[in-house]
């Protein structure tokens, strides 16, 4: 169960923007407006904390189906 990982990828015009990655425990800017964004993100731990809480609420619940 530790190789599972759950991403949220934020895209606009087929443009991945920034995206939460479990593995790395935090949102990776990929364009200017991305980079900014992620810094909002991480310096919240609020969201950090909702966002891990995703792994385990979605992906370890749904892991046995497939």
């Amino acid at each position: 169960l530790k190789d599972i990982q759950f991403i949220d990828s934020y895209c606009y015009n087929k443009l991945e923007l920034y995206r939460f990655s479990s593995s790395l425990g935090r949102y990776v800017g990929y364009t200017e407006y991305g980079v900014k964004q992620a810094e909002y993100f991480n310096s919240d731990p609020s969201i950090i904390g909702a966002m891990k809480a995703q792994k385990e609420g979605y992906c370890l619940n749904n892991v046995g189906i497939d």
